[in-house]
């Protein structure tokens, strides 16, 4: 996902892409918001040493949150 603002589709809804870094690099923090209706994404991604890495989803399956990465499509506006 590129830094910043983004647009997105996911299952046939368009969604606004918010990823954004913290602590130098170490962190991400990723909020996709569905535009037609109340869905969201929401998580933060820790960036470890050994080149390991730590998701935390906020409220919501960590599945839900792969899945969504996995098949969003960027998209222009």
């Amino acid at each position: 996902m590129p830094i910043g603002t983004s647009f997105g589709l996911f299952n046939g809804s368009k969604y606004k892409l918010t990823h954004t870094h913290t602590n130098h690099g170490k962190n991400e923090k990723f909020y996709a918001e569905q535009l037609s209706n109340t869905d969201f994404i929401s998580f933060n991604l820790y960036h470890l040493k050994n080149q390991k890495h730590l998701l935390k989803p906020c409220e919501m399956p960590e599945e839900k949150v792969i899945h969504f990465i996995e098949n969003v499509q960027l998209i222009q506006v």
